[in-house]
């Protein structure tokens, strides 16, 4: 049986200061961002025994995947798709933003699109592809995929199959998708990682 071990980066700029930000690509992590980064490569060398780290293409979950792999002694792959949800015309405000726009649902804040954005259900049309390539790639062994909350929360759906309680996590949280010919487990939060209600910074 193989895993994912999915991570949310370090913690950035953005987190810190709370923003969308305007260039969410390039935002780069903070010194605490690095420490947990490397911290998180100790539990993961703890707990599995991963042959391969992905990440996405921003810099924060970039340099976050970079230090574990360190920490592991492992390649590093990027994977394009797996990049933060697009807030559009959200970018550079706060995080409370989103929220006090008029047409926001927020029974069902997984189905909207801020205008020249994607929605949750679009992050997750465009991650998992990508996720079961890699399952399907690494049958018996484990992989480490550092991305972003948006992608985490999409694929926790994917997995618990439900968009309710979706569980997001802190700066280099963890989750963990075990996987075989028959399917994918129900998602595990790794530790005591409490479920944050921000994705994008």
């Amino acid at each position: 049986m193989g895993k994912l071990i999915l991570v949310r980066h370090g913690e950035s700029t953005g987190n810190r200061e709370r923003i969308y930000a305007t260039r969410p690509h390039e935002l780069a992590l903070t010194e605490l961002g690095e420490q947990q980064a490397r911290e998180a490569g100790a539990r993961i060398a703890r707990l599995f025994a991963p042959e391969l780290v992905v990440a996405s293409t921003y810099v924060r979950a970039r340099e976050t995947a970079r230090l574990i792999a360190e920490v592991l002694s492992l390649p590093l792959r990027i994977e394009e798709d797996l990049h933060e949800r697009d807030l559009g015309q959200f970018r550079g405000q706060p995080y409370n933003a989103m929220s006090t726009a008029p047409d926001f649902d927020a029974r069902r804040p997984w189905q909207w699109r801020p205008p020249q954005g994607e929605s949750l259900e679009d992050v997750q049309a465009r991650v998992v592809p990508v996720i079961e390539r890699l399952a399907q790639s690494h049958r018996e062994r484990d992989v480490v995929v550092v991305s972003h909350g948006g992608v985490m929360a999409g694929l926790w759906a994917r997995f618990s199959r439900s968009w309710e309680q979706v569980h997001i996590p802190a700066n280099c949280g963890m989750v963990v998708v075990e996987h075989d010919a028959s399917g994918y487990r129900p998602p595990v939060v790794i530790g005591d990682d409490k479920s944050e209600k921000d994705t994008g910074g």
